[in-house]
């Protein structure tokens, strides 16, 4: 049990975490230099075995984290998402496999773990995925109505982007992100058609404007929530605090009255004899 709470203890400091994150930060940039085929000729080696090295300690953390916390390991997703990151490298990566060999570079991801402002905005999005699904089919049914105006205001005319029902949509998908539409897109199409303009404003105020931003409402609005539950969770212990403070003076002012009448008491009793 000494040795449990040490372990503990000791992977729980300030000092162990920040060593992790440093560890997983290098990691990253060993494997981005390792992507170089001009480095890994002259630094192959080096890197491989300070990826070997890097591995193995996390594997390390993780057996500890393990021991420590046992069964309740497995409940927290968190850790359970650090195991299977630690778990892809450690398997082979053969031909057969090397698809894992990429994988390997999830174990990034752990950042997301270590991290607590990182923490935060995971579990809003994860917090908002129904809210999202929803914002999502209303989006998909916008996508679907302004694809088909533009099949058949637009195939004619312009059939390498509304030639079918699925040409249009990627077509609008990518004037959703204002990527070269009024260019590349809207005027070529304003110049056969010069009321075309009416179509992709009203497309963009709807869908760009209102109801993409709608996901980015969701997510800020989840944050928030998530900050204000975690506020009024600290706070909930405060009164018990501010509570015991309060009792303790009392006690303290209670006792110090006793005091004085105890020397009262004493003077009157020396006056009286």
């Amino acid at each position: 049990m000494h040795l449990k709470n040490t372990v503990k203890q000791f992977i729980e400091t300030r000092y162990f975490q920040h060593f992790i994150t440093f560890l997983i930060i290098f990691n990253g940039i060993t494997l981005g230099m390792a992507t170089s085929g001009d480095i890994m000729s002259e630094y192959g080696e080096l890197l491989h075995a300070l990826d070997m090295a890097i591995i193995g300690i996390f594997t390390i953390e993780i057996l500890l984290r393990i021991y420590v916390h046992r069964w309740a390991f497995f409940k927290d997703p968190w850790s359970l998402f650090d195991f299977f990151v630690v778990s892809i490298s450690l398997i082979p990566a053969g031909e057969g496999l090397s698809v894992l060999r990429v994988l390997r570079v999830l174990r990034l991801f752990r950042l997301l773990t270590i991290v607590p402002q990182m923490r935060l905005i995971i579990s809003a999005i994860l917090s908002v995925i129904p809210g999202m699904a929803s914002v999502s089919l209303v989006l998909l049914l916008f996508f679907y109505v302004f694809a088909i105006i533009a099949t058949n205001l637009f195939s004619t005319t312009f059939p390498q982007w509304f030639g079918t029902l699925g040409e249009s949509m990627y077509t609008l998908f990518q004037i959703m992100t204002l990527e070269s539409w009024s260019m590349g897109i809207a005027r070529p199409v304003m110049e056969v058609h010069p009321m075309a303009w009416v179509f992709f404003v009203i497309y963009i105020l709807i869908v760009t404007f209102i109801m993409v931003n709608l996901f980015i409402g969701l997510v800020v609005d989840a944050i928030f929530t998530i900050k204000g539950d975690e506020q009024s969770a600290s706070e909930s212990s405060k009164p018990e605090t501010a509570r015991e403070l309060v009792y303790q003076h009392e006690i303290k002012v209670l006792h110090d009255e006793l005091a004085d009448m105890k020397s009262m008491l004493r003077t009157i009793n020396n006056k009286l004899d």
